[in-house]
């Protein structure tokens, strides 16, 4: 048998499906990123850098943090990003996808349920795999369906830990979460709270500290905020109790396994947190941005969110893919998403505000979308 033939041949099934995915260099507008402040080349940033190199911070870590691969730039992000979100304590991971996958296969244990939102992202799924938990999936952004489920669990002989898991900001919807009222459920079935803040994280409240900031510093709470999005690094931060950061130290193998992020990306994200606080301007510029966008969008049947997030619902995978092809050809950087990102029948164009883009911009963008209909 040929080697990989069977990869091979699963790879040709994507591709007579027109659903194999292919990289492709950046170029164009940027309506595809998630840099929602323009950060990522914010000279404030690329300064902080260079001073840490001059102060001796590492490029790498060498190690995972349980050896020695624990910096002190480590700690420091961690404890500032704690003060700075209202959480007892806070862990650096390299992504959010590490995160968020550790978080899930690590806390809930055997005999407690995981009621997560039917749209939450990937990396939960990944995580829910590899954990101890009994999981079921709500309908999207149900409050009162998942305190159904956990009173059916209990009703049922459920006695372990809930845990309720859901995004704050979908990142393919651009909708939020009812925080609020799955705080209200989470306290009512003594069950944990676990918030994706990863789109919300720097855009959304005071000093961008997101959706959830008025929920942090609570027992039941535990936050994702991811550095690599409107922070313009890469990494993540799970915030929440010091039971939570002691037990991933001590039980999370995608923590103790993995070489520890580096030092200076750490530092890093230290000045983006500054940068949150001393440039106010950026989130209301983004916030104006967003309010242009929705108006110009509307037309051409683009979603109004109040997020930086705006689908426009195409439908058919072939269709949402060549109007993208088309954008691109244009000048236009707009990425077509298809299933399993999104359900059948749903496939769009995910049009992504930053900083990096004008209203000058959003207009040619509608032009171009109309020239295409």
């Amino acid at each position: 048998m040929i080697p990989l033939q069977a990869l091979a041949d699963d790879l040709d099934t994507l591709k007579n499906a027109d659903r194999l995915r292919r990289l492709q260099p950046r170029g164009g507008m940027d309506f595809a990123s998630n840099d929602y402040l323009a950060l990522a080349g914010a000279p404030r940033l690329r300064a902080a850098v260079g001073a840490a190199l001059a102060r001796g911070v590492p490029v790498g870590s060498g190690g995972s943090r349980l050896l020695r691969g624990n910096d002190p730039e480590h700690e420091a992000i961690e404890a500032e990003a704690a003060a700075f979100f209202g959480s007892e304590t806070a862990l650096f991971f390299s992504t959010g996808y590490a995160a968020n996958s550790a978080l899930f296969a690590t806390l809930p244990q055997r005999g407690d349920l995981v009621v997560y939102d039917a749209l939450i992202h990937a990396s939960a799924h990944e995580g829910m795999k590899l954990g101890r938990a009994a999981t079921i999936a709500a309908p999207h952004n149900d409050p009162g369906a998942i305190k159904a489920t956990i009173a059916t669990w209990r009703r049922e002989g459920g006695t372990g830990r809930p845990w309720i898991a859901v995004e704050s900001l979908y990142s393919m919807d651009g909708d939020r979460a009812p925080l609020d009222d799955l705080l209200t459920v989470a306290k009512r079935h003594e069950a944990m709270l676990l918030i994706d803040e990863a789109h919300a994280t720097g855009v959304f409240g005071d000093r961008g500290r997101g959706l959830a900031a008025g929920l942090e510093g609570q027992e039941n709470v535990i936050t994702l905020r991811t550095c690599g999005k409107a922070l313009g690094c890469e990494g993540a931060l799970l915030c929440g109790p010091r039971t939570m950061r002691d037990f991933l130290v001590n039980r999370a193998r995608g923590f103790i396994f993995s070489t520890a992020p580096s030092p200076l990306i750490a530092a890093a994200v230290r000045e983006s947190l500054r940068i949150l606080t001393d440039e106010p301007e950026r989130r209301a510029r983004l916030a104006e941005l967003i309010a242009f966008a929705e108006r110009t969008l509307a037309p051409c049947g683009v979603t109004a969110t109040g997020s930086p997030i705006l689908p426009l619902i195409v439908g058919a995978d072939a269709a949402a893919m060549e109007m993208a092809a088309a954008l691109q050809a244009a000048g236009f950087d707009v990425r077509g998403i298809r299933p399993p990102t999104v359900p059948a029948g749903t496939a769009r164009l995910r049009l992504s505000l930053t900083l990096n883009v004008t209203e000058a911009d959003v207009t040619a963008l509608a032009d171009a979308i109309r020239n295409l209909n």
